[in-house]
Parts: structure tokens; C-alpha cells; sequence
């Protein structure tokens, strides 16, 4: 029998007994994401993962496919501005991971690779970005950028008068299960005949930006802008919707997190 001291072998046992409580949180890199947890620049999710860390989640990330192995190590996932679409078998697993009680959320960068994930579980998206109408919530003059103020009561909105999204994609949720939680103002606009201009042929309404859901035992999120939580726009109320996330996620960690 190997000889182990004392204080090493207490060492050792302290560690496991973190690792196997400390849910883990896991972030999709496998579909293209140009924005990654491990670099620092402006657009990537460096602060995102720090700031979760901190809260006490374990972070990885998968630069493979999503398989029902993998996400049976992981408490939460987390799918942050994917450029290429899943595939069915995927969509299935993350659908399964959902139904047995694991939590999700997206963040769309661009719509149309997720368009058959998110009909999966009840959201549909158009084929252009919101535009406010209302100047007071525009920012830095832009239409694309705007604080979304129309929160709805739930922990995700939490202590929240608004935050700011960055270019965002109108999302619709379908089903008695989906619901949104936060919207524009009801003069946003996405200009669906291209044309860079508001006209009749365009869509002017409120559009929902985030929405939520609940999947047998599990629940998801979809934000319309990825953005929100890049390391560049990681401020203010955005921190604060960032901090929710964190709370909202491990409120669904039922299985023992494990190290990946």
C-alpha cells in the first residue's frame, strides 16, 4: 500500500468535496462562436465566466458536438452566439437535457442557425434585427442599440429597471409554456423588406428580446442579443441581469456537478 501524508491526503479529500458540489455550467464553442470564455478582448465572454465563477459555478467550455454524455456532466448550458446550426441529434439531446430537469439558455448573435433549435422549444424569430422607435430608450443614436425597459416580473428581471442590448432579434414565443419576460417599447420596428428604412412593409410593434420557458422538469432562456454579457457591455444593469442569470440557473441544479 502507497504511503500518503496526512496533510496531502487532506488536501486531496477538500478538493473532491468541492468539485463534486459546485454545479457545473457549460459553454458551447463547438458551432462556430467567434466570442469565446477564455479570451479578454472586448466582444468575448471572459467576464461573463469570471463573473459566474464567482458565484460559484464550475466553467467549461465544448469545442465538440453536444452529446447526451456530455451534458450529463453539466448542470446548466449555455449556447452564446453560434454561427453554425445543430444538428437534429443534437437538438435532441439538449432538448432531452432540458425535459430531465437541466437548464439552458441562448444567445442569439445572428437567428438563422438557431431557427430549428428554437422551434424546438416553442420560439420563433424574424429575418431582421429590432430597431427602437422610441427615442428615449435609443443608444448612442442608434436604433439597434436601446435599453429594453418593458420587463415582466420574474427572477431574471430581478431589482432590474432595464437593460441594454445591442442589436437584437425579435423573438415569439408559441405555447403555453413560453412566455415573454422582456420587450420593447411598442414603436421598435424590424425592417423585413431591407430596404434601411421604416415602411409600411415593415413590422412595427413590441417584440419580445427575451423569453422563458419550462420543459418537463428543466427551463431555458432565450435572450435576442448575445451582447448583452460581452465583456464590452458587461456594465451597469447588464451586471445585474448577468448576477439574475447565475441565480436563476443554479436554482435548477439538481444533479451533482462533476468536473469536465
Amino acid at each position: 500500500m502507497r504511503y500518503i501524508p496526512l496533510a496531502t491526503l487532506l488536501f486531496i479529500l477538500s478538493f473532491a468535496s468541492f468539485s463534486a458540489a459546485a454545479p457545473t455550467l457549460l459553454f458551447d464553442q463547438g458551432h462556430g462562436q467567434a466570442f469565446t470564455i477564455e479570451q479578454k478582448g472586448d466582444l468575448h465572454l471572459g467576464e461573463l465566466a469570471a463573473l459566474f465563477r464567482i458565484d460559484g459555478w464550475q466553467v467549461a467550455s465544448s469545442p465538440g458536438t453536444v452529446t447526451p454524455q456530455l451534458l450529463k456532466k453539466v448542470d446548466a448550458l449555455v449556447i452564446s452566439g453560434a454561427f453554425k446550426p445543430f444538428a437534429s441529434a443534437e437538438i435532441e439531446a439538449i432538448a432531452n437535457f432540458v425535459q430531465a430537469g437541466g437548464r439552458l439558455v441562448v444567445m442569439l448573435h445572428i437567428a438563422p442557425p438557431l431557427v430549428p433549435l428554437l422551434h424546438k422549444f416553442g420560439v420563433v424569430t424574424a429575418n431582421g434585427v429590432v430597431q427602437e422607435g422610441s427615442q428615449s430608450l435609443i443608444l448612442d443614436g442608434q436604433a439597434l442599440n436601446f435599453k429594453v425597459a418593458n420587463l415582466q416580473k420574474h427572477p431574471l428581471n430581478h431589482d432590474l429597471n432595464y437593460f441594454s442590448l445591442y442589436g437584437g432579434w425579435p423573438l415569439l414565443p408559441q405555447g403555453g409554456n413560453v412566455h415573454s419576460v422582456a420587450s420593447t417599447s411598442p414603436t421598435a420596428w424590424v425592417d423585413l423588406d431591407r430596404d434601411k428604412v421604416l415602411s409600411l412593409n415593415d413590422a412595427v410593434q413590441e417584440f419580445s428580446v427575451l423569453v422563458t420557458g419550462k420543459v418537463g422538469q428543466g427551463e431555458f432562456a432565450v435572450f435576442a442579443d448575445d451582447a448583452i454579457f460581452q465583456n464590452r457591455f458587461l456594465e451597469g444593469e447588464n451586471v445585474r441581469l448577468a448576477k439574475n442569470l447565475s441565480h436563476w440557473l443554479s436554482q435548477g441544479t439538481k444533479k451533482v456537478g462533476v468536473e469536465i
